[in-house]
């Protein structure tokens, strides 16, 4: 992970950083019908390890762990879940007959009322207009109901598509950052902000 995220740090009372992190306990579903997502539980652990195996999936995503194991993967929910119960993350899977066809890693700092969104789709999802139509969702979402004031967004220097939908919805490049993978690897990772303000702003074109 990244120690320097995110760039803008406003320390909000004690109050609403609590009402943040109960928020954040009380979820456990995103979305409607086809598109909806559930918390992962430690059962998905071989559902998700099927779909991160895939490079495709898992090459750009720093946070992942490494390697890629049951065990690891079974690691990797057990600690969002403990991220769940104090208020401060969400890994939330979506299904499709049966399979798991794409996560969503929610991390959230309470005290400086924001947060970061990483997470991947099956490789079969792409080009579809999902990833776009659920990053617009889930954003939209981390302001209203989790009571968020900003965003803070990474990508690799590699991870073009991502780099396309961040500067499309507008969010402001601000820089670079060392980003460190669970194993102890670094990489140089792309920064972008997004404002509640600037998120409610933005023009019937960019919704």
């Amino acid at each position: 992970m990244a120690d320097d995220i995110p760039i803008t740090r406003n320390v909000v009372p004690p109050q609403r950083a609590e009402g943040i992190r109960q928020r954040v306990r009380k979820m456990k579903r995103l979305g409607q019908g086809e598109d909806a997502s559930r918390l992962a539980r430690l059962d998905d652990a071989a559902g998700l390890l099927a779909l991160l195996s895939d490079p495709a999936v898992h090459a750009p995503i720093y946070s992942l762990p490494r390697p890629l194991t049951l065990e690891a993967v079974q690691g990797f929910i057990g600690r969002h879940l403990e991220e769940h119960d104090r208020g401060e993350g969400l890994l939330l899977v979506r299904e499709q007959n049966g399979r798991i066809m794409g996560y969503s890693d929610f991390q959230i700092w309470p005290h400086w009322a924001a947060g970061e969104l990483g997470g991947a789709l099956h490789p079969s999802q792409h080009s579809k207009g999902q990833g776009t139509r659920g990053a617009t969702q889930s954003f939209g979402w981390m302001f209203e109901a989790l009571d968020l004031d900003l965003l803070c967004m990474t990508a690799s220097m590699e991870n073009t598509p991502t780099q396309r939908l961040l500067d499309g919805l507008g969010f402001a490049r601000m820089g670079c950052v060392i980003s460190t993978r669970p194993d102890g690897a670094t990489r140089e990772s792309l920064v972008w902000e997004m404002t509640r303000q600037a998120w409610q702003g933005r023009s019937p074109a960019d919704t």
